[in-house]
């Protein structure tokens, strides 16, 4: 076999690899097909020192060679992928912790307001007992006075006229937070 048939046989065998890998990452196949890469790779580490090789051979190669690296790379950030799981940026995980969010109070007076104070109440108790933390020691009443101290408080604190409180599940734990608005 010459040089530009064993050229052409790489160009087809790694056109080839990029088509089994394609099936592979969607779904076609269960395991990637690392005999044909094996191949491939056999090939241009034959020629990469090869001295027998014309300018134009040569750049065909270089060419060829560059475009098994994209791909490799690819190939290897998309096995990483499907074994760990895609990454996650910080935007996100912030978006992710959103959908965690159980209920968002606001209010000015919560002893005007008895009914946002019970469907805090209830959406706290709902998160505690969906992560499996024991509800029954908080009692209806104790967090209505809970609540009113700490609005007081940060109304005093924080010079605000509004509390807004959420109920959030982070890391397996239910949390109530308050803030002055």
């Amino acid at each position: 076999m010459t040089v530009d048939e064993e050229l052409f046989h790489l160009e087809e065998s790694l056109r080839r690899l990029k088509i089994e890998f394609d099936i592979y990452f969607n779904g076609g196949s269960q395991r990637p097909p690392t005999d044909s890469r094996w191949r491939v790779e056999n090939l241009i580490k034959k020629y990469a020192d090869a001295p027998k090789l014309t300018y134009a051979q040569r750049f065909r190669y270089n060419g060829l060679a560059q475009r098994y690296s994209v791909f490799s790379d690819l190939w290897r950030k998309g096995l990483r992928d499907r074994e760990e799981g895609p990454r996650q940026t910080g935007s996100s995980l912030r978006a992710e912790q959103k959908k965690h969010l159980a209920c968002r109070v606001e209010w000015r007076d919560p002893a005007s307001e008895p009914e946002k104070v019970d469907k805090l109440f209830e959406a706290l108790v709902a998160a505690k007992r969906k992560c499996g933390e024991n509800a029954a020691n908080i009692s209806p009443d104790d967090f209505r006075r809970f609540v009113q101290q700490k609005t007081a408080q940060l109304k005093r604190d924080f010079k605000c006229d509004q509390v807004q409180y959420v109920v959030e599940v982070e890391k397996g734990q239910v949390k109530l937070k308050a803030k002055g608005l």
